[in-house]
């Protein structure tokens, strides 16, 4: 089997907490592939977006792991629990914040389905700074 191209998708419903402290439904999708095995992908379609465009976010999968059982990162995306059945993904962008809750259960059925790919502590580490320097820096 050629890992190269192991993809983990999962529809994820999720709460978007609003400044009036309502719950508007979101879906979203959570991508993990083994091409970025350090990697987990938030995809949101375009009618979830301000701009209209669909958007994806990317974090690393360790942080999601540590989120769902404290609060986890300091930068663009923090993830916490909020309460046994809930966890908070929060993403900062130039445009602003935004609050989501997603079911717990959930998140950590898709933590499991991505370990069943590539087990935790066993990610190629080396190509996947290969390709992040490649992406950062290109012809260089």
């Amino acid at each position: 089997m050629d890992l190269a191209h192991v993809t983990v998708q999962q529809s994820a419903h999720a709460r978007l907490i609003t400044s009036e402290e309502r719950e508007v439904p979101v879906a979203a999708t959570l991508r993990y592939t083994s091409a970025d095995p350090l990697a987990v992908f938030l995809d949101f379609p375009p009618e979830a977006a301000l701009q209209g465009e669909a958007v994806t976010w990317t974090f690393g999968r360790t942080l999601l792991e540590e989120g769902l059982s404290g609060p986890a990162g300091s930068g663009d995306v923090q993830i916490w629990p909020c309460g046994r059945e809930r966890t908070v993904v929060e993403f900062h962008s130039p445009m602003g914040l935004a609050l989501l809750q997603f079911d717990t259960a959930a998140l950590r059925r898709f933590l499991l389905r991505s370990y069943a790919v590539i087990a935790p502590g066993s990610e190629d580490v080396g190509a996947a700074v290969d390709r992040g320097l490649d992406a950062l820096l290109g012809n260089v």
